[in-house]
């Protein structure tokens, strides 16, 4: 049996409070398996696993090395023995949770972490039966719970943490909650009574007015004992009729710290996360989202759960490399295309030298049109078997361009664009990653390794293990040929049977039409425009990247002088510093993990505040950036060859269904800065061409304008007249011919913070 340490911290998770927070906080969710509600049990989880998360960045004093779950076990507890009442105001748990209790118990065991509950007790009772037994050891102890009963508590060596809040609580916030020190909530609590637990108190005495009684008479007895002393008629009246409720009231409040336990302290040993447990648990609840992020965090499962001959849940064959083939001849590729035009369908999946898919060169193309089978050609390889690239060209062209027989890949349209650049135009395309994005957009990951482990229970051949990282890194085609088709086979193999699933559950969930119509035809529009691509003023650019730098040097400069010293204004902890303790402009502010807080948000509020030094190093860092991330990396993103900048649109990147843009990001060119309107004028037309700017006009306040039937919005509307400037003509008293741009700027910002409920304060700051 483990001892217990004085080095020891104990983590001790109020369990129900957890389930009730997590169900209300979340919309109604169903497992779509069986329709078994799942809402609170993923609440639950998520919010265990960030905790879990969370807490590994502590500092060493603070990082746990005992964890349990504290439950609730009934609603019925000694309390109502003592009062009869206790709670009954508390409806029944609502039909779609209770069913919910028992995978929320095991989901704390998928966690590998300890659960405790008693019956006749409440949770809270059995977390200060252990802080004592934690305390007596000489180890620390953290509270997780948003419950203010557990403020009783606080002391020594015994932290509360509010997961709702994300914050500790202190001395003073227990103080601003009910007007005394923690070790006289108790009597606060009693006098004041709790509505919602049904604690009876004494009618008429709320929080401020027990409060204040405390703090002169120092407990609720010697306050009883008093109350002739207490000059108020009606005060002393209440206080002197009510005695035994308040007496009561303080044996509800009270938690007991005497509970007979039976889980040793050394059985709360915080154990390594059993990763094929945890991950067979969140795949069973089709939590596939959390899936996604555990996997993240933890790695791959050590055991491939679904190894052997059996077939899985959709009734697909076991992955296996039994049927994977290396095509060394080019008439064995033949039988792969009567195949593919036999079925009507194929995966397709290229190997190249480059991620960049229009500087990219074929290594290698795979092929499957039966689950399990599939075959990889070989044509960039040092391998002397490999097969001319023109053959293959040759012989797949007429496949691949065949509109009656589809063509299935991951991310398809990276293919597409390395085949279209080597003469080949793909048709009638089908993108498993799209399917994923359709059915799932925002609860996790699209990448191929992902959804095969979630949705197939396969861990792939990683990437990584065939190519080494950092200096020892090759290039594919020096992969070993044998692991190598093992690789490139796979891939087919999983896109053909993801593909099988996800039309499947398409057509159930009738979302085949989102992804027909919105989503599937946006795959050749982008790759047109990346392969298009953008023409760009490399001189501009280049005279752009000098100014910033001249421009930073100067700010540098003004930074130093106030600082009077040097140091890297790019490191937080430098920062910081100065900002904290050399010039001591703020109170100090600390990030979680217990570094300097110096994000943008910190420094606009000191510089809101009137301070200089904030404002130029937040001007410092815009510079920077439009230099580092603009003017000086655009130049390297020009393609040798076409001369343009050919960036990726990501079609399954964010939660909102828009798109994004990817090496480089070109989404995102600032505008609102005079510098930043300077990097948007290096993107110039070719010759006798133009570039067209297009937005949606002023959609938010159209759809309020009528939503909310504002007829001065609705008139301005129907006469054409920009909102904006309109606003800004009524906020400055300007003809509204005569507003700048950065009144209306002023003025928009005021519109939408309207919209979106801004507060006052951040109105101003912007």
């Amino acid at each position: 049996m483990n001892k217990i340490q004085k080095t020891d911290h104990f983590y001790l998770i109020d369990g129900s409070g957890y389930i009730f927070r997590a169900y209300y906080a979340l919309p109604p969710l169903t497992r779509k398996s069986d329709g078994l509600p799942t809402g609170a049990v993923s609440g639950f989880c998520s919010m265990l696993f960030k905790l879990l998360e969370d807490s590994k960045s502590s500092d060493n004093k603070h990082k746990p090395t005992h964890f349990a779950v504290v439950f609730d076990s009934a609603r019925k507890t000694f309390r109502n023995d003592i009062y009869a009442n206790y709670k009954a105001n508390r409806s029944e748990a609502p039909d779609d949770l209770a069913p919910q209790f028992e995978y929320i118990r095991k989901s704390v065991l998928a966690f590998n972490l300890p659960s405790v509950e008693l019956l006749n007790y409440e949770a809270d009772d059995l977390i200060a039966t252990y802080v004592d037994k934690i305390l007596e050891k000489g180890a620390k102890v953290t509270i997780v719970s948003s419950d203010k009963d557990l403020m009783q508590l606080f002391k020594k060596d015994v932290r509360i943490f509010d997961p709702m809040k994300s914050k500790f609580i202190s001395n003073e916030d227990v103080k601003n909650k009910f007007g005394v020190d923690p070790s006289k909530v108790i009597d606060v609590q009693a006098l004041a009574g709790d509505s919602s637990d049904n604690v009876p108190g004494v009618p008429g005495i709320g929080i401020k007015t027990a409060a204040e009684l405390i703090n002169k008479y120092g407990t609720l007895e010697k306050l009883l004992s008093s109350t002739s002393e207490i000059k108020q008629n009606k005060r002393r009246e209440t206080l002197t009729e009510n005695k035994d409720k308040a007496i009561i009231s303080k044996q509800l409040v009270t938690l007991k710290h005497d509970v007979p336990v039976d889980m040793n302290l050394s059985e709360f040993k915080l154990k390594e996360i059993d990763k094929d447990k945890l991950y067979k648990f969140l795949r069973e609840m089709e939590f596939n989202r959390l899936l996604s992020s555990a996997i993240s965090a933890y790695g791959e499962p050590k055991l491939d759960s679904i190894k052997g001959n059996s077939e899985n849940k959709d009734g697909q064959n076991a992955i296996t490399k039994n049927k994977y083939f290396l095509i060394t001849n080019p008439s064995e590729i033949d039988n792969w295309i009567k195949e593919a035009e036999n079925v009507g369908e194929v995966a397709v999946d290229t190997e190249t030298n480059s991620l960049d898919p229009h500087q990219a060169d074929l290594i290698g193309v795979s092929l499957s049109s039966k689950i399990g089978k599939a075959c990889y050609i070989p044509i960039g390889h040092n391998f002397d078997k490999c097969i001319d690239k023109k053959i293959v060209i040759e012989k797949l062209k007429p496949l691949l361009e065949d509109p009656s027989i589809k063509k299935i890949g991951q991310n398809i349209k990276f293919d597409f664009i390395v085949f279209f650049n080597h003469g080949i135009n793909i048709t009638s395309m089908e993108d498993t990653m799209l399917m994923s994005y359709v059915l799932d957009a925002g609860k996790n990951r699209h990448n191929m390794d992902t959804l095969s482990e979630i949705h197939l229970n396969h861990k792939t051949i990683s990437f990584k293990e065939l190519v080494g990282s950092g200096r020892k890194e090759i290039n594919f085609s020096q992969v070993d040929i044998e692991k190598a088709k093992d690789y490139a086979a796979e891939d087919a193999d999983i896109t053909l049977r993801l593909y099988k699933k996800f039309y499947k559950s398409l057509k159930e969930e009738k979302m085949i039409n989102i992804y027909e119509i919105f989503e599937k035809p946006m795959i050749k529009i982008l790759a047109f425009m990346e392969i298009e691509g953008i023409k760009i003023d490399n001189k501009f650019l280049k005279v752009l990247s000098n100014k910033f730098g001249k421009k930073i040097e100067m700010i540098q400069k003004e930074i130093f002088k106030i600082s009077k010293k040097k140091f890297n204004i790019a490191s937080p902890k430098q920062l910081g510093e100065i900002i904290y303790n050399d010039l001591k402009i703020a109170g100090l502010k600390k990030t979680k993990k217990g570094s300097f807080a110096t994000s943008a948000a910190v420094l606009e509020d000191l510089a809101f505040k009137g301070h200089v030094f904030p404002k130029l190093v937040l001007d410092w860092r815009q510079v920077s950036k439009l230099k580092n991330t603009y003017s000086d990396s655009l130049q390297e993103h020009i393609n040798k060859r076409t001369k343009r900048v050919h960036t990726s649109f990501l079609l399954a990147a964010t939660n909102t269904g828009r798109l994004a843009s990817s090496d480089p990001n070109l989404q995102n060119i600032p505008i609102k800065s005079e510098d930043g309107k300077d990097i948007r004028k290096s993107f110039i037309a070719k010759e006798n061409h133009l570039l067209i700017s297009a937005d949606y006009n002023q959609i938010e306040m159209r759809i309020l304008a009528d939503l909310a039937d504002v007829k001065g919005l609705k008139k301005a509307f129907k006469n054409n007249v920009d909102i904006h400037s309109l606003t800004a003509s009524q906020i400055f008293n300007v003809d509204i011919k005569m507003i700048s741009q950065d009144q209306r700027r002023k003025a928009k910002a005021i519109n939408f913070g309207i919209i979106y409920g801004i507060s006052q304060y951040g109105l101003a700051k912007q």
